[in-house]
């Protein structure tokens, strides 16, 4: 079986961004030049070397995403990008926590679900029964 332009594409994308999101997958399948054209943008603003280091933008693109309250498999994407690169665990949930006094509790709380799952973070558990 070859392989088809849009598959390559996509190939590409995972080697370039380090993850693809499901609507990539679907979007490939389907309607490869709007991909394209966004992947594009993406290119421009994200991947590109710019003023700011790859670090800086996986921290800002967790707190936004975080802000957003995106899906969490789009944030986890990011976090485990952010950890490959060397960013460090408590890097990202400082980053995380900026969400607090702009978005609020309940925003932080979706972006901290998302940390907790990928670093396996651990607990404490109260000493007295009632917590």
């Amino acid at each position: 079986m070859s392989e088809t332009p849009a598959q390559r594409y996509l190939d590409d994308m995972v080697a370039r961004r380090g993850y693809v999101l499901d609507y990539h997958k679907v979007m490939a399948a389907n309607d490869l030049p709007v991909l394209q054209a966004a992947d594009a943008l993406v290119g421009a603003a994200y991947l590109a070397q710019r003023s700011l280091g790859r670090d800086v933008k996986e921290l800002l693109f967790i707190l936004s995403l975080t802000v957003l309250r995106a899906d969490k498999a789009h944030i986890k994407s990011h976090i485990r990008v952010a950890l490959d690169i060397g960013v460090t665990p408590q890097e990202i949930l400082e980053a995380i926590e900026i969400a607090l006094p702009e978005a609020g509790v309940v925003a932080f709380q979706h972006g901290f679900d998302a940390w907790r799952e990928v670093v396996d973070a651990p607990r404490l558990e109260p000493s007295q029964s009632g917590g």
